[in-house]
């Protein structure tokens, strides 16, 4: 039974978990053609604008209703109804996605019925998909407002499908936003090597791994699952849930469409990336392709190379709970023992980890927590950087965001290989840290080591003062 606290701390002192509307605005990055708009002020949009472009380092669609002191007051629908219009106009969106506030829903927005006023005022945009999302819970985390996002989508777009013929070769994945976009795009070839055709939702491999297009610029995402693939979420043969955030959008999708759901928390490490590998061999009637079988050995190899220095080593780890579930049991699999855990928001999926504790707080309580465990190793986002550097220990950076590192959008986890180049991170910063430390010198060899240094007319002086 894991003990799960809650800091006790009247506020946060070293923010840790991140909005759960800018996890909104994460997901409708992964669509093509989309546009998010969040109903709120300025800074807010300015604030998810910022950093997502700090970590990317792309450029980021984001548009807002830009609330005032007037409209708080007297009512913002017309912001609503209005922006809608000149953005659709100016940049003809498949999807805009609306996302609203803590300060909009204390405002009492009804955005339904808006949004029927808007369709009622402008038939022509009828074409355009608009995906309203309520990002209220104070509580909860980006990855929460990921997946919020991703089951608004699905309601809205997925038809509900009764007899429809699947088609042998597709296969859908719900993305959880523990997935780097070079995580999706390795899953992505993952499934393809089984002669399978993967649609992800959404697909931030394709819209945020850092392309360049002909056109320079788009005011809308480019790249990222289509909106008519989405529609026909129907068709496949199976759907792979990937974490455990993502298992409610999975049900949603399954109460639609029939398809059957194959939940997995984590994709690195042996066990699971064997789980995985056996249940596309099934669905496909193939064998493991040569060069699967060819990484799943190189990683079996890395394992035993690397647990001279990963066994019995100490980590503090702090994320939101997909990432953190992910990497803890990851760590386990190689040997590190993680008796600091943090994370974000307190979900059920907390129960089934193998800790002993978890604290639901901030990066301050991961510098105390693990200050007083003597960790080894710090895995956390960007912000942890000060935090190592007084402890004195190693940080390997995961999460969001990470704005000191450049391809943080281009590094894979999971699978054989990405486990593979996880591990021997993991080892080389343990490795690294155990040089940097000064060897052991006996004190006695210290005071012969200082008396030889002592030279001419120093030494002469240290004897004068002796013999007196």
């Amino acid at each position: 039974m894991v003990d799960i606290v809650t800091s006790s701390k009247a506020l946060s002192v070293n923010p840790l978990k991140v909005s759960q509307r800018v996890g909104a605005v994460l997901a409708f990055l992964g669509l093509s053609h989309s546009l998010p708009l969040e109903h709120g002020v300025r800074g807010c949009a300015a604030f998810a604008k910022l950093f997502f472009m700090r970590h990317f380092r792309e450029p980021i669609p984001l548009q807002t209703t830009a609330m005032d002191q007037t409209c708080t007051i007297l009512g913002a629908d017309e912001n609503v109804i209005e922006g809608l219009q000149t953005l659709i106009e100016r940049n003809h969106p498949e999807i805009v996605g609306i996302i609203t506030s803590t300060l909009s829903e204390f405002q009492g927005i009804d955005m339904p019925r808006t949004l029927v006023e808007f369709r009622r005022r402008f038939p022509e945009h009828d074409s355009v998909a608009i995906i309203p999302v309520s990002e209220f819970n104070d509580s909860d985390s980006l990855e929460a407002g990921y997946a919020r996002a991703v089951e608004a989508l699905i309601e809205t777009l997925v038809p509900t499908t009764v007899h429809e013929v699947p088609s042998a070769q597709q296969v859908n994945i719900l993305a959880s936003a523990m997935l780097t976009p070079g995580d999706v795009n390795a899953l992505k070839e993952w499934v393809e090597a089984f002669g399978l055709r993967p649609v992800v939702v959404p697909d931030l491999g394709d819209s945020l791994d850092g392309h360049l297009i002909e056109e320079g610029f788009l005011s809308l995402t480019y790249g990222g699952v289509s909106r008519a693939e989405i529609e026909h979420l129907g068709q496949a043969v199976a759907t792979l849930v990937i974490g455990p955030s993502m298992e409610r959008a999975g049900n949603v999708l399954y109460a639609k469409t029939s398809v059957p759901n194959h939940c997995f928390s984590t994709l690195m490490g042996l066990q699971a990336c064997d789980d995985l590998t056996h249940l596309l061999h099934t669905i496909s009637g193939r064998p493991a392709p040569e060069r699967l079988l060819r990484q799943r050995a190189q990683l079996l190899d890395a394992m035993v190379d690397c647990q001279f220095y990963t066994a019995r080593a100490s980590a503090g780890l702090a994320g939101d709970p997909d990432l953190i579930g992910m990497l803890l049991r990851f760590l386990n699999d190689i040997g590190v023992t993680v008796p600091t855990i943090i994370t974000t928001a307190r979900v059920p999926s907390l129960q089934d980890l193998p800790a002993e504790r978890i604290t639901i707080g901030d990066l301050d309580d991961l510098e105390h927590e693990a200050g007083g465990r003597s960790v080894q190793l710090l895995l956390a986002n960007s912000h942890a950087v000060s935090i190592a550097n007084r402890l004195g220990v190693p940080l390997l950076r995961v999460g969001y965001p990470q704005h000191d590192l450049i391809g943080c959008n281009a590094k894979t986890w999971i699978g054989y290989a990405g486990s593979r180049q996880s591990l021997f991170d993991i080892a080389n910063l343990l490795l690294q840290a155990r040089g940097d430390k000064q060897p052991y010198t006996s004190i006695y060899r210290q005071t012969e080591d200082n008396a030889a240094a002592l030279s001419g007319p120093a030494r002469r002086c240290t004897k004068e003062r002796t013999a007196a």
